[in-house]
């Protein structure tokens, strides 16, 4: 039991590095080009023009393999569409995390019906409710010293963390047509096991979220790390 829990943290810890190096971090310039392919040190993600100096966008003739394809676009329709963008980003987050604790964590064969569930709920649920949580978080709660920052973190994982794990665990007892008292009790035996896997990850991710990453790229940032974590909710939340 203790081998999956131990690639799961793993598989999280990875996940958040990846996720850090593309959303959030401040560049470090090449010394070995006349011509520096990153021309800021301030954090990518808080410039107007993040194609110019992101690592995710850099200039094809220096470095090999080019921009990422499509990353410009995914961007643009942040800004044009943010809620639709995010839903979809969170639907791609559970879909990932959820076929991943299945076939790698359980052991398979895929149930279809469960990808199918909590696709749904990252679609429906976590990216607009994200959106809307970060950016009242954001205007209630500005900056990113040092008070700011571990405010929201406490604020995030003290009280929307038990509100999202008690919304999650509600939506799946719906979905499988649970009557209210095993939903309640399925809330009452598994909502602090569940804030506890939080704990363990997220007060760390945040740190680096409320820091370094924009508003605008949080939820993309998010679901980078959140396909592991979702690995665990989903094993969680399939429990009899």
């Amino acid at each position: 039991k203790s081998q999956p829990i131990m690639k799961l943290f793993s598989t999280i810890i990875v996940s958040s590095c990846l996720a850090t190096q593309a959303f959030g971090v401040t560049p470090v310039v090449s010394k070995g080009l006349s011509k520096p392919a990153l021309v800021t040190h301030k954090s990518p993600l808080r410039q107007k023009n993040v194609a110019d100096v992101s690592p995710l966008f850099r200039d094809p003739t220096i470095t090999r393999g080019g921009a990422i394809p499509g990353l410009q676009a995914y961007s643009d329709a942040l800004d044009k569409k943010p809620i639709t963008m995010k839903a979809l980003t969170s639907l791609v987050g559970w879909f990932l995390g959820d076929l991943l604790a299945q076939l790698f964590i359980a052991g398979g064969p895929v149930d279809y019906k469960r990808l199918a569930t909590l696709s749904f709920f990252g679609f429906i649920y976590h990216g607009p409710s994200g959106h809307y949580f970060y950016n009242w978080l954001d205007d209630k709660v500005p900056g990113t010293d040092a008070i700011p920052v571990f405010s929201k973190v406490a604020i995030d994982q003290i009280i929307w963390c038990p509100i999202f794990m008690s919304v999650f665990f509600t939506y799946l007892g719906l979905v499988n047509g649970d009557s209210l008292a095993t939903i309640g009790a399925k809330i009452k035996n598994d909502l602090f096991t569940a804030c506890q896997g939080s704990w363990k990850v997220w007060p760390i991710v945040h740190l680096i979220n409320f820091k370094f990453v924009s508003n605008k790229w949080r939820i993309p940032y998010i679901n980078a790390i959140q396909i592991a974590f979702n690995m665990f909710l989903s094993l969680l939340g399939s429990k009899k």
